[in-house]
């Protein structure tokens, strides 16, 4: 599958310490395993012209004190606090200069952020998502894009989960309602 440079973003979502290191409070062996992967790519799409975008899930400690139902500390228990080391983008994926990184508080990358407006303005149509968790802030934020017009295609080698099955059911399901599923290795951008 080869890809406008100009035209497609690759969006890494959240491989930030607390997920993907071993010390962090909510790392998933599965994530961890994703960093080579999704690093061998971004350096294909750099060479190739294509931007690169960074999603960091962050929460400020208060963030839920108000809240009605959701809550996120109740299902998760506090993590990614705004301004902890859980919060960075691993060592291993380094973020460019010309990479842009967008701070979001919810599972869903376009829910409150700037992402959509921004993609809009640049003209990119077609999003190379990878990342973690898949069931989780990966198929949101791939289900919100596709809702958004915007192409979806998930790299199943470059997506972390807590389980296999997990993933399993997170990129069948994206394949069924609203994108594409390809092994990294697939995509050339050009």
């Amino acid at each position: 599958m080869q890809l406008e440079s100009d035209r497609t973003a690759v969006v890494v979502v959240d491989m930030q310490n607390g997920f993907c290191h071993p010390d962090g409070s909510l790392y998933a062996p599965g994530s961890e395993a994703v960093i080579e992967p999704i690093a061998g790519l971004l350096e294909r799409a750099r060479e190739a012209g294509t931007q690169v975008i960074f999603t960091r899930d962050v929460h400020p400690p208060e963030q839920f004190d108000d809240a009605h139902y959701y809550d996120e500390f109740d299902q998760w228990g506090e993590h990614v606090l705004e301004g902890s080391w859980e919060a960075e983008i691993v060592d291993e994926l380094t973020v460019a200069d010309g990479d842009h990184v967008v701070e979001k508080h919810t599972y869903d990358a376009f829910y409150n952020t700037e992402l959509e407006g921004w993609l809009n303005a640049r003209g990119i149509d077609d999003l190379v998502i990878c990342g973690t968790l898949a069931n989780v802030c990966v198929l949101h934020t791939g289900g919100s894009a596709g809702l958004r017009d915007f192409r979806p295609i998930m790299l199943e080698d470059c997506i972390g989960a807590i389980e296999d099955d997990h993933r399993e059911y997170a990129l069948d399901h994206a394949a069924w309602l609203f994108g594409e599923v390809e092994p990294s290795g697939e995509i050339t951008f050009a």
